[in-house]
């Protein structure tokens, strides 16, 4: 029987990888007992945290391990975007199967291919891992912790929008589940080829925005900074999902064109409704207020305005040239 490296030496490797990244928000990461941040003055903390599990959120027979590390910090790094915050640092408790600590000949062990996506996206958004939990465990499962920071009494909530605002969205919508649904209809020899890191050339931009999506963290900070947004949620669980949340901490009803949507090339309209992890921004902002066309390099589509709610009438209607019909929240639910 091959045996492992044991967790202490594979927290050795971690933190050999993680500590090359430096950040003036964290003073202490790994290696003690706790992390030490610090915020800047006039400073306040915000904190995500989520739950990735085999099975459910990856795959290990479809998902290279690289994409799963990446999309693990992505979900908790759009969270943060959606406030307008900035990272200051990620905590993972990652339960894994002996076997994936364990390289084999030439091969990286799976979980250092993990931690290769994790913290290229890190170092992309200047986010040091500095803490977290190692545990052997019969499934694969990932906890991550964001810390980030906000100026005070500034963040971007979902509580803020007005009857009248408009709604934007920040790049293309569907593409992660057009993606998600191409992988699944490829052979299984072509899902083992792709789970080992061996992406064709021909899939790769169609795979691109489900395997390694990318977190607006430059636009939201740009829509605090210039107090454009009333309200903002990131699209994790899906559109028609995600802005139910933003019409009911609002207390509001709204409306979507259905032909202004900026759906993915490849993606169904449905796909870009309800599919989910696009991580991409919703946000309202009042009529008055001038959006651009892109921000920091990200397209932005006005799709839509919130009204008034009125009783007995659906919370979102999509409007489908000059007839209307009520969207329902049939994005991703956990126990639905």
């Amino acid at each position: 029987m091959r045996t492992g490296p044991g967790e202490l030496a594979l927290v050795e490797r971690i933190r050999a990888r993680a500590s090359g990244m430096r950040h003036r928000g964290l003073r202490l990461g790994i290696g003690d007992d706790c992390a030490l941040l610090r915020l800047g003055p006039g400073e306040e903390l915000c904190v995500t945290t989520d739950l990735s599990l085999t099975g459910r959120h990856f795959r290990m027979e479809w998902h290279p391990a690289e994409a799963i590390g990446h999309r693990v910090l992505a979900r908790g790094l759009s969270d943060v975007a959606a406030m307008g915050g900035r990272p200051l640092a990620a905590f993972l408790s990652l339960g894994l199967p002996a076997e994936v600590t364990i390289a084999k000949g030439r091969q990286k062990a799976w979980a250092d291919r993990f931690f290769d996506g994790l913290l290229e996206l890190a170092q992309l958004h200047q986010t040091p891992l500095a803490g977290g939990d190692l545990a052997e465990s019969p499934v694969a499962l990932a906890d991550i912790v964001l810390l980030g920071a906000v100026p005070r009494g500034k963040a971007l909530l979902r509580s803020g929008a007005q009857a009248g605002d408009l709604i934007y969205v920040t790049g293309k919508l569907g593409g992660a589940a057009a993606g998600l649904e191409l992988l699944g209809r490829q052979p299984e020899s072509g899902r083992k080829a792709i789970a080992a890191g061996r992406i064709p050339a021909r899939l790769r931009k169609d795979l691109q925005p489900h395997l390694f999506p990318q977190p607006r963290l430059a636009q939201g900070q740009w829509l605090l900074r210039r107090g454009m947004a009333t309200a903002a949620i990131d699209l994790s669980d899906g559109l028609s999902t995600d802005l139910t949340h933003l019409c009911e901490e609002s207390q509001l009803s709204a409306e979507v064109d259905a032909e202004a949507l900026p759906v993915h090339d490849g993606a169904t309209l449905a796909q870009a409704l309800d599919g989910g992890e696009d991580y991409e921004l919703l946000f309202t902002a009042p009529p008055e207020v001038r959006v651009p066309a892109a921000i920091t390099g990200v397209s932005v589509t006005r799709i839509g305005r919130m009204i008034a709610a009125r009783r007995g009438q659906a919370q979102i209607s999509l409007r489908t040239g000059v007839s209307s019909q009520p969207l329902m929240p049939h994005g991703w639910e956990h126990f639905r």
